[in-house]
């Protein structure tokens, strides 16, 4: 089976320095935790592939995942749940999960790529905001394929306990089906109280 080939990303930004790759997924979600991924990729790692996770089908996704992990000098996951989004606020929620996704790396780094234009210092390392970097960056984008699968793995798992809310398609984004589920059943304990969910006249955004 040929597969399609994806426009070759960036193997680094700096030569010298080991460099992670960090990205977030869920921040737009409704329900569940926001996870992120810290990955250090090989200098010349390179795969026909690999781009940024929202470019990829979910199969796609999966293909990738085990290559990344074994092929990876280092990667770590991490989450920040429901209840401390509520507490923090959802940007907050994104870099401290991409704090604790650093922190568990095996291999400390010398330089991280932030997808995004956001984030707080981590300790001295250094680190570059990039907006849409996991479609410039091969680390950003394996960082953007690991937090992907492993929140929709988790949020399938969730959905075994509640399958009104139809988490094992939607993934806790707010389709149509989510929300009005949402106003017949009420939020569970897994969905975000802070956010917004009705307009003033009580129609569902």
């Amino acid at each position: 089976m040929s597969l399609p080939e994806m426009p070759r990303l960036k193997p680094f930004h700096n030569r010298r320095p080991i460099e992670a790759g960090c990205d977030e997924a869920g921040r737009g979600c409704l329900s569940g935790p926001v996870v992120a991924a810290a990955v250090i990729l090989p200098k010349d790692f390179y795969h026909p592939l690999l781009n940024d996770s929202k470019q990829l089908t979910e199969k796609h996704r999966m293909l990738l995942k085990p290559i990344i992990e074994e092929q990876a000098l280092a990667y770590a996951v991490a989450m920040v749940d429901n209840e401390e989004i509520d507490k923090i606020n959802i940007l907050n929620a994104s870099i401290l999960a991409m704090h604790r996704a650093i922190e568990l790396l095996k291999q400390t780094p010398e330089f991280l790529l932030i997808d995004g234009n956001k984030f707080k210092p981590y300790k001295e390392i250094p680190h570059q905001c990039i907006i849409k970097g996991d479609s410039i960056y091969a680390s950003i984008a394996a960082a953007s394929i690991l937090a992907k699968t492993n929140r929709d793995i988790y949020m399938e798992r969730l959905a075994e306990d509640f399958p009104q809310y139809g988490w094992k398609r939607n993934k806790g984004y707010p389709t149509k089906q989510h929300r009005e589920a949402i106003r017949a059943e009420g939020a569970s304990s897994f969905h975000r109280k802070s956010f917004r969910w009705y307009d003033e006249q009580q129609t569902l955004f």
